[in-house]
């Protein structure tokens, strides 16, 4: 079984878990997804890119795995797969730029010359 297929397999597995267990917290879980992901101001689509995007920074497979499929199958297109991973990627990069801006005040204070 390869990747994919293997955390699809799993996200139904745990889901029949808390579902068997009657998970309260699970349930109510599904229930904001539910509303979250509904079309509104945003549709479907749009919300399941931006998800894409965050799903992309923080490094989540499963999360990536899931939107993708969702996002496709709300009519994306490839290339509007494609442009949320990259605002994934640049969001990843950018809190990087903010942490680099402590760093080169610092490099100022002892090189008065670079400010």
């Amino acid at each position: 079984m390869d990747r994919v297929a293997e955390i699809a397999q799993k996200r139904k597995i745990a889901q029949k878990r808390f579902t068997a267990l009657g998970s309260k917290v699970y349930e109510g879980f599904l229930q904001m997804e539910r509303a979250t992901y509904s079309d509104g101001a945003l549709s479907k689509k749009v919300k399941e890119l931006i998800a894409l995007g965050i799903g992309v920074q923080v490094n989540c497979e499963s999360c990536m795995q899931w939107h993708i499929e969702q996002a496709a199958s709300s009519g994306a297109s490839l290339r509007e797969l494609l442009e949320a991973v990259e605002v994934g990627i640049e969001m990843g990069g950018g809190p990087a730029t903010v942490s680099a801006r402590f760093a080169l005040d610092v490099i100022g204070r002892l090189f008065p010359e670079v400010d």
